[in-house]
């Protein structure tokens, strides 16, 4: 991995999937995998149950500078202030979204939380930390 740092200005052309949050593990940060009552990380064993697992922010964005097209990955807490709430909560929102609308795919994300994302994000020029 190269250990060169720097920033990049650079505008949003497009959001690359709608699932916004993911379970992460506590120890690596990793996905989780999750069934109706476990949870497993697959890179380091973790192990607990469905209800505990966190949720981490991962937001990925194709992005054009001046002279070239990038495709990124934004995780973490640096999205709370664009979300207005941490991961865990936004996952509860969604969750409770989901069952009063009879949504049955437990990752979906409302259509208009989607929607929002994309008006706040594309076009828009950002800071990256590269």
């Amino acid at each position: 991995m190269n250990s060169v740092r720097g920033f990049l200005a650079a505008s949003v052309i497009s959001v690359q999937n709608s699932c916004f949050i993911y379970p992460a593990c506590q120890k690596c940060l990793s996905r989780l995998i999750l069934d109706s009552r476990r949870f497993n990380c697959l890179k380091c064993g973790c192990t607990g149950e469905a209800k505990d697992a966190s949720y981490r922010y991962r937001l990925s964005l194709k992005i054009a500078d001046t002279n070239d097209l990038f495709d990124i990955t934004v995780f973490g807490s640096c999205l709370d202030p664009f979300f207005g709430v941490s991961a865990e909560n936004l996952q509860r929102y969604i969750l409770r979204f989901n069952q009063l609308s009879g949504e049955t795919n437990t990752d979906a994300s409302p259509g208009v939380l989607v929607q929002a994302v994309e008006t706040c994000f594309i076009g828009r020029r950002f800071l990256f930390g590269v």
